[in-house]
């Protein structure tokens, strides 16, 4: 039995130790593979007598077990495409195969810490190998609603459209103009003073906000006042608002606005300098400045000019590229410079990253072992950030590796030995009978 026990023992030594070689080998292989995480390989003595000092001993071998090491991480490296990412820290992208991204479940779900997308015919974001990146769409105003965390109910598949057209509507206006304080005085004509102010609207198309602005001409003296008039050509040149002027004359706050009254139309917020005009397409937030405080409409010397005229928003543009940021936000930029948030990727975390199962293109399932999921924005909670123009390089060490490849070598034939030895100890006793 003890001389069997050593020869079964042998054959447990090969192959425990050609499990770790093959894991070694596979290591090796995918030392420039992206997002590789390696498989170590454990031993386990397997042990067939209990009693300590008895007289005979039985060899149980040895028992060997693999795992991957997930959670660990690999070193970034920089590349030159901004779909090009990787997760910085803790926490894994979303990813379905094409077939399932579109009812995408709890099972078809697979998590990456890297991958290289890039939009197919129909705009997915995949990978090489089919894999589709997940992300939770953006409404038009670039907000993402609140969603559940411990499902994928909300998770749709990221789409760019490489041809996509966008504008920017107008929603504020910043209105800085110099009014000729000798308009006002007793010997000035009355005339009225125009400006025109263009903004964009809503479906791209250019509109214009038409200003003129009256003095009031005293009998004598400077009435130091103007009645502006606002139309809009979006609403047919109907006035949108008119409003009562009055500059300071003082000598510390002089062509400063001292008061504005509203005669029709948006009200005026004292507190912001902000007029609210209600134009065709929606509201827009004009900006005059505060009495007493910072102003935009100023009455000094004898000339009329706009003095910081601007406005948000922007024309119709087409889409020239697409970045995810590190909060992942996948934002798309137009060649008119608008920018828009389409979606907005996710990192998922378990409490067991080990225990993931592992599947081809370095993606992995969850599984009981992982423990359930939870979708974190990036840098929140547990999770690191996540980085464009970026993969992570393969956990392997071929230096380590290399050595570990010697001591497999060394212990594989030392068992052989064994085997070799046992074999002649059988010869030798069978020799016995003649």
């Amino acid at each position: 039995m003890t001389i069997s026990s050593a020869l079964n023992a042998g054959v447990a030594g090969l192959n425990a130790n050609a499990n770790r070689l093959a894991t070694i080998s596979d290591n090796i292989a995918n030392s420039g593979t992206y997002g590789y995480k390696r498989v170590t390989t454990d031993f386990e003595a397997l042990v067939m007598t209990g009693q300590q000092n008895a007289s005979s001993y039985s060899a149980g071998g040895v028992r060997s077990s693999s795992s991957r090491l997930i959670a660990e991480r690999g070193a970034l490296v920089s590349t030159s495409s901004a779909l090009d990412l990787a997760v910085s820290g803790r926490g894994m992208l979303p990813v379905a195969p094409q077939a399932d991204a579109d009812a995408i479940s709890a099972e078809s779900l697979q998590l990456t810490t890297t991958a290289s997308f890039s939009p197919d015919r129909d705009g997915y974001l995949k990978t090489d190998s089919g894999l589709v990146l997940m992300g939770w769409p953006a409404a038009a105003d670039g907000t993402i609603s609140a969603t559940s965390r411990d499902t994928v109910s909300g998770l749709q598949p990221v789409v760019i459209r490489t041809n996509d057209l966008a504008g920017d509507p107008t929603t504020a206006v910043k209105l800085g103009v110099n009014l000729p304080a000798t308009g006002t005085e007793a010997e000035a004509t009355g005339e009225a003073l125009p400006l025109t102010v263009e903004y964009y609207g809503n479906l791209g198309t250019t509109e214009s906000l038409q200003f003129t602005f009256t003095p009031t001409v005293p009998a004598d003296g400077s009435s130091n006042s103007w009645r502006m008039v606002v139309t809009d050509s979006a609403s047919d040149g109907a006035v949108v608002g008119e409003y009562d002027l009055v500059f300071d004359a003082t000598r510390d706050g002089g062509g400063a606005l001292a008061s504005v009254t509203v005669v029709a139309g948006g009200a005026y917020d004292a507190a912001t300098g902000a007029i609210t005009l209600d134009l065709g397409g929606g509201p827009l937030e004009m900006e005059i400045g505060t009495p007493g405080g910072e102003s935009l409409l100023t009455q000094i010397g004898d000339s009329f000019s706009p003095t910081a005229v601007g406005k948000a928003g922007s024309p119709v543009g087409t889409l020239t590229g697409v970045e995810v940021n590190e909060a992942g936000l996948v934002v798309a930029t137009y060649d008119t410079g608008f920018t828009r948030t389409l979606f907005q990727v996710p990192l998922v975390d378990v409490p067991n990253p080990d225990g993931l199962t592992p599947l081809d293109n370095q993606a992995y399932g969850v599984s009981p072992d992982s423990g359930a999921f939870f979708l974190w924005d990036a840098g929140e909670g547990p999770t690191g950030n996540i980085a464009g123009y970026a993969r992570e390089g393969s956990t392997t060490d071929v230096a380590a590796e290399l050595t570990s490849l010697i001591q497999t070598q060394r212990a594989y034939s030392s068992n052989a030995k064994v085997i070799q030895t046992v074999d002649e100890m059988l010869q030798e006793t069978t020799n016995i009978k003649r």
